[in-house]
């Protein structure tokens, strides 16, 4: 398949997602899941990452971080977690060839309205699956941490969170979370594809402010309205894909909710 592009530039919010090799439900069982979290935890100690949420279903993850002034801390947190997914996998199956389908794909999302748009879309992936009836009752995700912080391997950066959703307390954040969620459970979630084949998502001046960030490179690419206040930036040529297949398997799947397997992104 085409190619999905990453710019990396610092000082933005960036939605990152990866599928596995062919849409293969690689990430089926809930211990490569918890695995993947756990080395999520390693990479953000290791290149200080700011982790806004995220999200592991059985064939593909999400990831919003804020990135940092150093523009490799992303790209080398994404080697470390998704190398090590793959070699630990293979080598307990007994298996060869690749476990991720080529490139990660990232999204620059401007701070405010158009970030919690995207955090409360992570959130509601499984929702959209048909696989939860709300993000509570999927355990791999940010959405339990957003709520109730931990104490201890905390993942989510709830100041930065904060600052950029612009609440002012903890107790206004988890309120305001809950009230999104809540607004788009009304109506069935659908599957917004510009956060997810897009480069950049928000306002006109955000937009024009990564071009002009881009320089040369943001040539080919063209900006579209979405609403009355967003717009995306959104590549031409080459996208990050289309809707997985139906999965044709149910078999060695512990958990009740994996007996639906995610389709979406």
């Amino acid at each position: 398949m085409a190619r999905a592009y990453r710019h990396f530039i610092p000082g933005y919010n960036w939605h990152i997602t990866h599928r596995c090799h062919k849409r293969d439900f690689l990430l089926k069982f809930a211990k490569d899941r918890t695995r993947w979290m756990e080395l999520l935890f390693e990479a953000k100690m290791k290149f200080r990452l700011s982790i806004l949420n995220f999200i592991i279903t059985s064939n593909h993850i999400h990831l919003i971080l804020s990135s940092s002034e150093n523009p490799q801390a992303i790209p080398g947190a994404m080697q470390l977690i998704a190398g090590r997914t793959a070699q630990e996998y293979n080598r307990r199956k007994k298996r060869k060839g690749a476990f991720w389908q080529d490139r990660y794909h990232a999204t620059a999302i401007e701070s405010g309205k158009h970030l919690w748009r995207c955090l409360v879309y992570v959130d509601l992936n499984m929702v959209r699956a048909g696989v939860v009836n709300h993000p509570s009752e999927w355990k791999w995700s940010g959405y339990h941490e957003i709520q109730h912080p931990k104490d201890r391997y905390r993942l989510i950066d709830h100041r930065a969170l904060k600052r950029l959703l612009n609440v002012d307390s903890h107790e206004r954040l988890a309120t305001a979370h809950l009230d999104w969620i809540s607004s788009q459970l009304i109506e069935k979630p659908q599957r917004q594809k510009h956060f997810v084949e897009s480069i950049a998502v928000g306002g006109e001046p955000f937009i024009k402010k990564l071009q002009t960030a881009l320089g040369i490179k943001s040539i080919g690419k063209k900006k579209r309205r979405l609403r009355s206040d967003e717009y995306h930036l959104r590549e031409t040529i080459e996208k990050y894909g289309n809707e997985d297949r139906i999965p044709q398997h149910k078999d060695e799947l512990k958990e009740p909710w994996d007996n639906t397997i995610p389709l979406v992104l």
